[in-house]
């Protein structure tokens, strides 16, 4: 591979880890948990605060990883629209949820999200193991997510 070809492989990959990492950050700024999350009801198995963070920035960079293995790969695949359907579920669940107050509403998104994600690792799973694999803890994450807006939304 020439140098263009290798700087522009680098310069896709760190447009993907500024996009998703950039976005999720300004998400949870702007939308972070305030006074109404503070005080619903919550089940015993919520986890605490500050472990959001540390997890969702591995988790972006799994994604942008997998976003830019799919692109390089084949920019106009179904894979990578599925890709990006499940960033902007991603990114449209926090503001549902601890700006709208509607975590009802939140587990309609984040079960399609889940959704989104099986179907991501599904695809993925013969033609790029490596994306399919990424998007594992992922699904973990968000299945556990979905269990706890899940009781969040019954509690309240």
């Amino acid at each position: 591979m020439g140098d263009k070809t290798q700087m522009s492989k680098l310069a896709t990959r760190l447009a993907f880890l500024l996009l998703v990492i950039g976005g999720g950050i300004t998400v949870g700024i702007l939308t972070g948990p305030g006074e109404w999350y503070a005080n619903l009801n919550k089940p015993a198995f919520n986890p605490p605060n500050w472990i959001f963070g540390p997890v969702w920035t591995v988790l972006y960079v799994l994604i942008a990883l997998a976003g830019w293995r799919t692109f390089e790969n084949n920019l106009p695949s179904l894979e990578m629209k599925i890709w990006w359907v499940q960033l902007g579920l991603n990114f449209v669940w926090s503001p549902v949820f601890f700006v709208l107050h509607q975590p009802w509403v939140a587990l309609g998104v984040i079960v399609l999200l889940l959704t989104t994600i099986i179907i991501f690792i599904r695809r993925n799973w013969v033609a790029d193991r490596v994306s399919a694999v990424a998007f594992i803890p992922y699904l973990l994450w968000v299945g556990f997510a979905s269990i706890l807006n899940l009781s969040i939304a019954v509690l309240n």
